[in-house]
Protein backbone atom coordinates (compact mmCIF):
# COMPACT_ATOMS: atom_id res chain seq x y z
CA UNK A 1 0.00 0.00 0.00
CA UNK A 2 1.31 3.39 -0.71
CA UNK A 3 1.91 5.17 2.49
CA UNK A 4 1.81 8.57 0.84
CA UNK A 5 -2.16 7.65 0.11
CA UNK A 6 -2.68 6.73 3.74
CA UNK A 7 -1.48 9.69 4.70
CA UNK A 8 -3.71 12.02 2.59
CA UNK A 9 -6.57 9.96 3.85
CA UNK A 10 -5.60 10.91 7.38
CA UNK A 11 -5.11 14.24 6.78
CA UNK A 12 -8.80 15.24 4.61
CA UNK A 13 -10.14 12.86 7.82
CA UNK A 14 -8.34 15.41 9.99
CA UNK A 15 -10.12 18.49 7.80
CA UNK A 16 -13.45 16.87 7.87
CA UNK A 17 -13.50 17.02 11.54
CA UNK A 18 -12.10 20.71 12.02
CA UNK A 19 -14.41 22.16 9.48
CA UNK A 20 -17.05 20.78 11.28
CA UNK A 21 -19.60 23.29 13.20
CA UNK A 22 -19.77 22.84 16.79
CA UNK A 23 -20.31 25.48 19.46
CA UNK A 24 -17.84 26.78 21.91
CA UNK A 25 -18.63 28.11 24.78
CA UNK A 26 -15.56 29.76 25.23
CA UNK A 27 -12.30 29.28 23.31
CA UNK A 28 -9.29 28.25 24.95
CA UNK A 29 -7.33 30.68 22.13
CA UNK A 30 -9.17 33.87 24.74
CA UNK A 31 -7.27 32.71 28.17
CA UNK A 32 -4.73 35.28 28.97
CA UNK A 33 -1.20 32.96 28.90
CA UNK A 34 1.47 35.10 30.70
CA UNK A 35 4.98 34.57 29.51
CA UNK A 36 7.89 36.34 30.97
CA UNK A 37 9.85 34.75 28.31
CA UNK A 38 10.13 32.82 24.94
CA UNK A 39 12.36 29.45 25.47
CA UNK A 40 12.05 26.05 23.68
CA UNK A 41 10.28 23.66 25.59
CA UNK A 42 11.01 19.56 25.53
CA UNK A 43 7.13 18.52 24.35
CA UNK A 44 3.70 19.82 24.94
CA UNK A 45 1.23 18.92 27.45
CA UNK A 46 -2.76 19.40 27.91
CA UNK A 47 -3.79 19.82 32.02
CA UNK A 48 -7.60 18.28 32.01
CA UNK A 49 -9.68 18.09 35.27
CA UNK A 50 -6.57 20.56 36.09
CA UNK A 51 -7.60 21.60 40.20
CA UNK A 52 -5.12 23.85 41.24
CA UNK A 53 -2.20 22.67 38.66
CA UNK A 54 -0.55 20.36 40.88
CA UNK A 55 0.16 17.93 37.92
CA UNK A 56 1.29 20.68 35.73
CA UNK A 57 3.63 21.61 38.37
CA UNK A 58 5.55 18.06 38.12
CA UNK A 59 5.42 18.26 33.73
CA UNK A 60 6.75 22.16 33.78
CA UNK A 61 9.62 20.54 35.95
CA UNK A 62 11.04 18.61 33.16
CA UNK A 63 10.77 21.59 30.68
CA UNK A 64 6.93 20.73 29.57
CA UNK A 65 4.58 23.44 27.86
CA UNK A 66 1.02 23.43 28.69
CA UNK A 67 -0.58 24.58 25.91
CA UNK A 68 -4.49 23.93 27.04
CA UNK A 69 -5.84 23.09 30.72
CA UNK A 70 -9.86 22.34 32.02
CA UNK A 71 -11.34 22.56 35.24
CA UNK A 72 -14.64 23.53 35.87
CA UNK A 73 -14.45 24.37 39.65
CA UNK A 74 -14.45 28.56 39.90
CA UNK A 75 -13.04 28.72 42.95
CA UNK A 76 -10.02 26.03 41.26
CA UNK A 77 -10.01 28.36 38.50
CA UNK A 78 -8.95 31.61 40.17
CA UNK A 79 -6.08 29.41 42.08
CA UNK A 80 -5.05 28.23 38.46
CA UNK A 81 -4.92 31.69 37.46
CA UNK A 82 -2.96 33.31 40.13
CA UNK A 83 -0.22 30.89 39.52
CA UNK A 84 -0.32 29.85 36.06
CA UNK A 85 -1.63 33.32 34.37
CA UNK A 86 -4.26 32.06 32.51
CA UNK A 87 -8.15 30.77 33.10
CA UNK A 88 -8.45 26.93 32.65
CA UNK A 89 -11.33 26.11 29.80
CA UNK A 90 -14.93 25.00 32.08
CA UNK A 91 -16.97 22.32 31.11
CA UNK A 92 -15.04 19.67 29.53
CA UNK A 93 -18.11 17.77 27.91
CA UNK A 94 -18.55 21.68 25.65
CA UNK A 95 -14.91 20.96 24.55
CA UNK A 96 -14.39 20.80 20.93
CA UNK A 97 -11.38 17.86 20.76
CA UNK A 98 -10.01 19.46 17.11
CA UNK A 99 -9.98 22.47 18.82
CA UNK A 100 -7.00 21.68 21.33
CA UNK A 101 -4.04 22.58 20.06
CA UNK A 102 -1.80 19.64 18.96
CA UNK A 103 0.01 18.63 22.36
CA UNK A 104 2.62 15.17 22.98
CA UNK A 105 1.13 14.48 26.53
CA UNK A 106 -2.26 14.35 27.78
CA UNK A 107 -2.27 14.33 32.21
CA UNK A 108 -5.55 14.35 33.77
CA UNK A 109 -6.69 13.63 37.99
CA UNK A 110 -9.83 12.38 36.38
CA UNK A 111 -13.31 11.44 38.95
CA UNK A 112 -13.99 8.22 39.50
CA UNK A 113 -17.48 7.18 38.06
CA UNK A 114 -18.99 3.60 37.15
CA UNK A 115 -19.61 2.64 33.54
CA UNK A 116 -23.06 1.81 32.49
CA UNK A 117 -21.80 -1.25 30.19
CA UNK A 118 -18.84 -2.14 32.19
CA UNK A 119 -18.38 -5.70 31.58
CA UNK A 120 -19.56 -6.47 28.15
CA UNK A 121 -17.34 -4.55 25.31
CA UNK A 122 -15.19 -3.28 28.33
CA UNK A 123 -13.41 -0.54 25.65
CA UNK A 124 -14.32 2.89 23.72
CA UNK A 125 -18.13 2.79 23.74
CA UNK A 126 -18.57 1.85 27.62
CA UNK A 127 -16.99 5.08 28.72
CA UNK A 128 -19.79 6.91 26.83
CA UNK A 129 -22.09 9.21 29.71
CA UNK A 130 -19.02 9.32 31.85
CA UNK A 131 -15.98 11.99 31.98
CA UNK A 132 -13.71 9.75 31.19
CA UNK A 133 -14.98 9.65 27.43
CA UNK A 134 -14.18 12.97 27.38
CA UNK A 135 -10.52 11.85 27.99
CA UNK A 136 -10.56 9.63 25.67
CA UNK A 137 -12.64 11.02 22.52
CA UNK A 138 -9.35 13.87 23.06
CA UNK A 139 -6.84 10.89 22.91
CA UNK A 140 -8.31 9.04 20.01
CA UNK A 141 -8.78 12.24 18.11
CA UNK A 142 -4.90 13.54 19.03
CA UNK A 143 -3.12 10.40 19.73
CA UNK A 144 -0.45 11.87 22.47
CA UNK A 145 2.55 9.80 22.64
CA UNK A 146 1.71 9.40 26.61
CA UNK A 147 -1.94 9.86 28.50
CA UNK A 148 -1.16 10.28 32.42
CA UNK A 149 -4.07 9.55 34.79
CA UNK A 150 -4.54 10.11 38.62
CA UNK A 151 -7.03 8.42 40.78
CA UNK A 152 -7.79 7.35 44.27
CA UNK A 153 -6.06 3.60 45.54
CA UNK A 154 -9.66 2.21 45.63
CA UNK A 155 -10.04 3.28 41.99
CA UNK A 156 -8.42 -0.45 40.96
CA UNK A 157 -11.54 -2.10 42.76
CA UNK A 158 -14.29 1.00 42.08
CA UNK A 159 -17.44 -0.74 40.32
CA UNK A 160 -16.34 -4.44 41.13
CA UNK A 161 -13.07 -3.47 39.22
CA UNK A 162 -15.04 -2.63 36.32
CA UNK A 163 -14.12 1.12 35.88
CA UNK A 164 -10.42 0.13 35.66
CA UNK A 165 -10.70 -2.03 32.92
CA UNK A 166 -13.02 0.07 30.63
CA UNK A 167 -10.37 2.83 31.04
CA UNK A 168 -7.82 0.06 30.30
CA UNK A 169 -9.77 -1.38 27.53
CA UNK A 170 -9.92 1.92 25.99
CA UNK A 171 -6.38 2.86 25.77
CA UNK A 172 -5.81 -0.67 25.04
CA UNK A 173 -8.12 -0.50 21.68
CA UNK A 174 -6.72 2.99 21.15
CA UNK A 175 -3.04 1.66 20.36
CA UNK A 176 -1.49 2.27 23.50
CA UNK A 177 0.28 -0.08 26.33
CA UNK A 178 -1.08 0.60 29.58
CA UNK A 179 1.10 0.41 32.86
CA UNK A 180 -0.65 1.34 36.59
CA UNK A 181 0.86 1.19 39.99
CA UNK A 182 0.12 2.58 43.37
CA UNK A 183 2.74 5.09 44.98
CA UNK A 184 2.83 6.97 48.67
CA UNK A 185 3.44 10.27 49.01
CA UNK A 186 5.33 10.04 51.73
CA UNK A 187 7.69 7.73 49.88
CA UNK A 188 8.80 10.53 47.68
CA UNK A 189 9.93 13.23 50.15
CA UNK A 190 6.46 14.68 52.01
CA UNK A 191 5.40 13.43 55.13
CA UNK A 192 1.99 12.36 54.47
CA UNK A 193 0.57 9.23 53.98
CA UNK A 194 -1.42 9.53 50.68
CA UNK A 195 -1.58 6.31 47.79
CA UNK A 196 -2.79 6.75 44.51
CA UNK A 197 -2.83 4.85 41.45
CA UNK A 198 -0.97 6.28 38.37
CA UNK A 199 -2.43 5.26 34.69
CA UNK A 200 0.54 5.66 32.26
CA UNK A 201 -0.34 4.76 28.78
CA UNK A 202 2.10 5.05 25.77
CA UNK A 203 1.77 5.36 21.84
CA UNK A 204 4.57 3.93 21.30
CA UNK A 205 6.66 0.70 22.75
CA UNK A 206 8.29 2.11 25.11
CA UNK A 207 11.04 0.55 28.63
CA UNK A 208 9.33 2.05 31.12
CA UNK A 209 9.61 2.04 35.16
CA UNK A 210 8.08 3.47 37.53
CA UNK A 211 10.33 5.58 39.99
CA UNK A 212 11.70 4.03 43.38
CA UNK A 213 11.01 5.36 46.61
CA UNK A 214 13.30 8.32 47.81
CA UNK A 215 15.91 7.78 50.41
CA UNK A 216 14.81 10.75 51.76
CA UNK A 217 14.17 11.11 55.69
CA UNK A 218 11.21 13.99 56.42
CA UNK A 219 8.95 14.62 59.44
CA UNK A 220 6.24 16.48 60.06
CA UNK A 221 7.85 19.90 61.54
CA UNK A 222 9.92 20.28 58.18
CA UNK A 223 6.36 21.83 57.00
CA UNK A 224 5.40 23.25 59.89
CA UNK A 225 5.13 26.98 60.41
CA UNK A 226 6.51 28.73 63.36
CA UNK A 227 4.37 31.29 64.14
CA UNK A 228 -0.13 30.48 63.84
CA UNK A 229 -3.02 32.18 64.07
CA UNK A 230 -4.78 31.53 66.94
CA UNK A 231 -8.08 30.94 64.50
CA UNK A 232 -6.51 27.67 63.65
CA UNK A 233 -6.88 25.91 66.85
CA UNK A 234 -9.62 24.15 67.55
CA UNK A 235 -12.44 24.83 70.05
CA UNK A 236 -13.10 23.41 73.45
CA UNK A 237 -16.77 22.46 71.82
CA UNK A 238 -15.13 20.85 69.07
CA UNK A 239 -12.10 19.30 71.00
CA UNK A 240 -14.86 17.40 73.50
CA UNK A 241 -16.57 16.01 70.67
CA UNK A 242 -13.64 14.61 68.89
CA UNK A 243 -12.63 12.93 72.07
CA UNK A 244 -15.90 11.47 73.02
CA UNK A 245 -16.68 10.46 69.25
CA UNK A 246 -12.98 8.87 69.20
CA UNK A 247 -14.27 7.03 72.57
CA UNK A 248 -17.31 5.68 70.68
CA UNK A 249 -15.66 4.65 68.22
CA UNK A 250 -13.41 2.81 70.35
CA UNK A 251 -16.11 1.21 71.84
CA UNK A 252 -18.38 -0.16 69.24
CA UNK A 253 -15.00 -1.14 67.42
CA UNK A 254 -15.62 1.25 64.18
CA UNK A 255 -13.50 3.91 62.72
CA UNK A 256 -11.02 5.59 64.27
CA UNK A 257 -11.89 9.11 65.06
CA UNK A 258 -9.64 12.22 65.06
CA UNK A 259 -5.85 11.51 64.52
CA UNK A 260 -2.88 13.30 66.23
CA UNK A 261 0.44 14.27 64.98
CA UNK A 262 3.58 16.41 66.30
CA UNK A 263 6.36 17.76 64.93
CA UNK A 264 8.44 14.78 65.26
CA UNK A 265 5.69 12.60 63.28
CA UNK A 266 7.30 10.82 60.18
CA UNK A 267 3.79 11.70 58.38
CA UNK A 268 0.50 12.57 58.70
CA UNK A 269 -3.19 11.10 57.17
CA UNK A 270 -3.96 11.42 54.31
CA UNK A 271 -5.27 15.20 53.68
CA UNK A 272 -9.02 15.11 52.04
CA UNK A 273 -11.85 17.85 50.48
CA UNK A 274 -13.44 17.34 53.65
CA UNK A 275 -10.57 19.12 56.06
CA UNK A 276 -11.84 22.11 56.46
CA UNK A 277 -15.22 20.57 58.57
CA UNK A 278 -13.34 19.86 61.40
CA UNK A 279 -9.64 19.34 60.57
CA UNK A 280 -10.03 15.16 62.24
CA UNK A 281 -8.08 13.52 60.11
CA UNK A 282 -4.76 15.80 60.82
CA UNK A 283 -4.59 17.51 64.17
CA UNK A 284 -1.20 19.58 65.53
CA UNK A 285 -0.82 18.91 69.42
CA UNK A 286 0.12 22.07 71.11
CA UNK A 287 1.55 22.92 74.26
CA UNK A 288 -1.09 23.25 76.90
CA UNK A 289 -3.49 24.26 74.22
CA UNK A 290 -6.09 22.64 71.87
CA UNK A 291 -4.42 20.74 69.11
CA UNK A 292 -4.76 22.97 65.93
CA UNK A 293 -5.60 22.16 62.24
CA UNK A 294 -3.03 22.57 59.59
CA UNK A 295 -2.68 26.17 57.84
CA UNK A 296 -3.86 26.43 54.33
CA UNK A 297 0.42 27.16 53.54
CA UNK A 298 1.01 24.16 55.76
CA UNK A 299 -1.61 22.04 53.68
CA UNK A 300 -0.14 23.42 50.57
CA UNK A 301 3.94 22.35 52.14
CA UNK A 302 1.94 18.46 52.79
CA UNK A 303 1.41 18.08 49.23
CA UNK A 304 4.29 19.51 48.13
CA UNK A 305 3.51 22.77 46.23
CA UNK A 306 6.59 25.01 45.73
CA UNK A 307 6.82 27.94 48.80
CA UNK A 308 6.20 30.74 45.89
CA UNK A 309 2.42 28.87 45.35
CA UNK A 310 -0.17 31.37 45.89
CA UNK A 311 -3.26 30.67 47.80
CA UNK A 312 -5.82 33.62 46.43
CA UNK A 313 -9.07 31.95 48.25
CA UNK A 314 -10.56 31.52 51.50
CA UNK A 315 -9.19 28.74 53.86
CA UNK A 316 -12.19 26.81 53.06
CA UNK A 317 -11.64 26.63 49.60
CA UNK A 318 -8.12 26.28 50.16
CA UNK A 319 -8.55 23.35 52.05
CA UNK A 320 -10.79 21.46 49.49
CA UNK A 321 -8.60 22.42 46.93
CA UNK A 322 -5.28 21.00 48.58
CA UNK A 323 -7.13 17.95 49.60
CA UNK A 324 -8.45 17.31 46.46
CA UNK A 325 -4.72 18.14 44.63
CA UNK A 326 -2.11 15.69 44.42
CA UNK A 327 1.36 15.41 45.47
CA UNK A 328 4.02 17.44 43.87
CA UNK A 329 6.95 15.21 44.38
CA UNK A 330 5.34 12.11 43.19
CA UNK A 331 4.33 13.48 39.57
CA UNK A 332 7.54 15.06 39.20
CA UNK A 333 9.75 11.60 39.75
CA UNK A 334 6.79 9.96 37.32
CA UNK A 335 7.01 13.00 34.87
CA UNK A 336 11.03 12.00 35.17
CA UNK A 337 10.54 8.72 34.04
CA UNK A 338 8.54 9.21 31.82
CA UNK A 339 10.86 11.40 30.20
CA UNK A 340 13.71 9.09 30.39
CA UNK A 341 11.43 6.34 28.21
CA UNK A 342 10.86 8.57 25.39
CA UNK A 343 14.15 8.99 25.11
CA UNK A 344 15.26 5.87 25.17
Amino acid sequence: MNNNICLDTKKQEKQIILNRPRLLVKSQLSFTRIRKEKKAYDFKFIDLFAGIGGIRIGFESINGECVFSSEWDKHAQKTYEANFGEIPYGDITKIDEAQIPDFDILVAGFPCQPFSHAGLKMGFEDSRGTLFFDIARIVKFHKPKVVFLENVKGFKNHDKGNTFKVVCNTLEETGYTVYSKVLNARDFGVPQNRERIYIIAFLEKVSFCFPEPLKKVVRLGDILEREVDVKYTISDRLWAGHQRRKREYINKGNGFGYSLFNENSEYTSTISARYYKDGSEILIEQSKKNPRKLTPKEASRLQGFPEHYEIPCSDLQAYKQFGNSVAVPVIKALAESIKEALKK
